[in-house]
């Protein structure tokens, strides 16, 4: 099992950037395809990106496509998301996600472990 911990959420402008962190520890976080997704004040829970376990492969919902790039650091048991251009749809909490099978699903149910979330406010 793997514990994860996200952090680097905060207030930013649209337009601005953000970069958000996920610490694994426990199992070696290469086991895992990593993910990250949002759930919005009274809406349900939405893809945002994925990256397989080498980092080679990656997958971005259409709404953030060119403005995040998801990354990872094996070494370091870390996975990111950078926010560039973020826009106040994006309110919302933060969840970083494992699973450990190969494809890069973008289904919540697909993915056994989450982060306790980081809340993020784009300001207009």
């Amino acid at each position: 099992q793997v514990t994860l911990v996200e952090s680097g959420g905060g207030l930013v402008q649209a337009g601005g950037s953000l970069r958000l962190s996920c610490q694994a520890s426990g199992r070696t976080l290469s086991f895992y395809v990593m993910a990250w997704f949002r759930q919005a004040p009274g809406k349900e829970r939405e893809f945002v990106a994925a990256i397989s376990r080498s980092g080679g492969s990656t997958n971005y919902a259409d709404s953030v496509k060119g403005r995040f790039t998801i990354s990872r650091d094996n070494a370091k048991n870390t996975v990111s998301l950078q926010m560039n251009n973020p826009k106040p749809e994006g309110t919302a909490v933060y969840y970083c996600a494992a699973r450990d099978s190969g494809l890069l699903e973008t289904t919540d149910w697909a993915y056994g472990s989450w982060g306790q979330g980081t809340q993020v406010a784009v300001s207009s």
